[in-house]
């Protein structure tokens, strides 16, 4: 919005800044009342936010809203949904492109927020379901007459880590006899340990990148397709593309199939576009993708609400926000109790610090405050046999937001000891929020727990495809709620250029490809020498 160009100057900045000078004492008696833990739930697309765990009251949430009201944090994501210019910086060159990676799953509904683009993800969706029932009907096999069994997916960035993060979330509800497998790293290892692993002939590529000119992906791609060749096989018969209309990936003959994304959806948004959906359609087939695309769409809508306590991805933004600028907490821990979860820290981290690790506003100033946190974390009760000392008793306050569910995918348990796996994992859950949050006193220094970490939990009964586009999508909004109070453009990532045009320049001189006056002289001759990686 052009009213304001800093959080600073908003109305209500002030008061919570006095407010911040005493949080709520989290260990104080009865501080987490039977009443407090009531109030301080919300709901929305089968997602259960608890935050009474928070250092804050009935006055800071007020203020909070406020903050929301003045900043205009709804209007603006309503815009944006809408297609509204959103990834731009005033007065200086940048993007200028929509924000639109909610259109892919606004299918829902007779109207869309964004007609054309929600149009334009139907037409794919409409692709990617012949496509799927052509390899289920054997219309689509290899030369000789197999199906496909498994799919190496080839990316990097936005391209790997969320898909392959929901990928892990939902591999209990992969079709039998299906597989895939991930390679995003140009480190060579890691695509031959793949093709160690996999039958070419019953395998499909499919290679994801939106500009078709990606550095890491096309090296990956070619080291796989010289893998078909050395078996006599034709690359060309087995290799699937995601990419932008008119790339230079969108190329019939080399690819078997095309499918397209689109220059509104930024990479770390967009795994509910084909970028996710052509594998996660591959393993799990279309239905489960279409309950994803749902649970996506449901948590996009609730995201409208204007009142803080009836929106849980404004409210955990705000939260966020609450620890980060004003309580100054600097890092925060997101710790699913979930295994099939194990990659989705991995994702966040992309998603939020990619997004808001940024040092100038939408107006090209510098900002007064600071911006994305950092963002970290791993699958618990393993974490609590690990990093949990210093969550209970470090000298660095990082508020964490738990993630559980009431019963596992499977569904395959045993009682041990009066209880269930599921039940102990769950109780592990609830403890850690409970004990971060109230401490414990003992005469023994090391003993003692100094408490007020702030945490939160959201809870749902099962990780279903459904719970799974919502969680996404909970994540994805908060992270642009944020961008939008702290005023930055939380859409583009020049912060990854500068490294990818140094590593050209010395690719160029490690090849003897680039030959200027006081090269041998350059930094980046010197690392090279240094690293006896070049010419001698």
């Amino acid at each position: 919005m052009e009213r304001w160009q800093a959080l600073t100057d908003i109305p209500v900045y002030p008061h919570l800044v006095g407010l911040a000078q005493h949080p709520f004492d989290l260990t104080s008696p009865g501080a987490l009342s039977p009443a407090r833990m009531h109030q301080y739930c919300s709901s929305a697309a089968g997602i259960d936010l608890l935050y009474a765990a928070q250092r804050l009251n009935d006055e800071v949430l007020a203020g909070l809203q406020e903050l929301a009201d003045q900043c205009g944090l709804v209007e603006q994501f309503q815009q944006m949904r809408r297609g509204a210019i959103m990834n731009r910086i005033h007065g200086f060159a940048s993007e200028e492109r929509q924000v639109l990676h909610t259109a892919c799953r606004d299918l829902f509904v007779e109207n869309p927020a964004e007609p054309l683009a929600s149009g334009q993800a139907k037409r794919e969706i409409t692709k990617l379901r012949a496509f799927l029932e052509d390899l289920e009907n054997d219309i689509l096999t290899n030369v000789n007459g197999r199906p496909f069994d498994t799919m190496i997916h080839v990316g990097i960035g936005g391209s790997d880590l969320g898909p392959r993060s929901v990928y892990e979330a939902l591999r209990a509800y992969k079709q039998p006899k299906r597989q895939v497998f991930f390679v995003s790293n140009v480190d060579p290892d890691d695509a031959a340990s793949v093709l160690r692993q996999v039958n070419l002939a019953t395998t499909l590529v499919n290679v994801v990148s939106k500009s078709g000119s990606t550095l890491e992906t096309l090296t990956n791609e070619s080291l796989i397709r010289r893998a078909y060749e050395a078996q006599g096989l034709d690359p060309a018969q087995h290799c699937i593309a995601v990419t932008g209309e008119g790339s230079p990936m969108d190329s019939p003959a080399r690819y078997l199939r095309s499918f397209y994304m689109f220059d509104y959806i930024g990479g770390r948004y967009s795994s509910t576009s084909m970028v996710g959906a052509v594998m996660l359609g591959f393993s799990l087939g279309i239905e489960p993708v279409l309950e994803f695309l749902e649970g996506a769409s449901l948590m996009d809508r609730a995201a409208e609400e204007p009142k803080i306590q009836q929106n849980i991805p404004l409210l955990q933004a705000l939260l966020g926000v609450w620890n980060h600028t004003f309580l100054g907490h600097s890092t925060v821990a997101v710790l699913p109790y979930s295994q099939a979860l194990h990659r989705f820290s991995a994702h966040l981290q992309q998603c939020d610090m990619e997004s808001n690790g940024k040092s100038v506003s939408r107006y090209g100033e510098s900002v007064a405050l600071k911006t994305g946190p950092i963002l970290w974390g791993e699958p618990g009760t393993n974490g609590q046999h690990a990093f949990y000392q210093l969550l209970h008793q470090g000298t660095e306050i990082v508020p964490v937001e738990f993630i559980g569910f009431r019963r596992s995918q499977y569904g395959e348990d045993l009682e041990i000891e009066g209880s269930t796996s599921q039940q102990k994992l769950v109780a592990n859950l609830l403890a850690q929020s409970l004990a971060m949050a109230m401490g414990k006193e003992d005469e023994n220094p090391n003993r003692r727990f100094p408490g007020n970490r702030p945490n939160l939990i959201l809870l749902a009964d099962r990780l279903t495809p459904k719970i799974m586009g919502a969680l996404l999508a909970l994540y994805e909004a908060k992270v642009v709620f944020q961008g939008f109070c702290w005023n930055i453009n939380s859409f583009d990532q020049e912060g990854v250029q500068l490294g990818k045009v140094l590593a050209g320049r010395v690719l160029d001189l490690m090849g003897g490809r680039r030959e200027e006056d006081g090269a041998d002289l350059s930094p980046e001759m010197s690392l090279i020498k240094r690293a006896k990686m070049g010419r001698e």
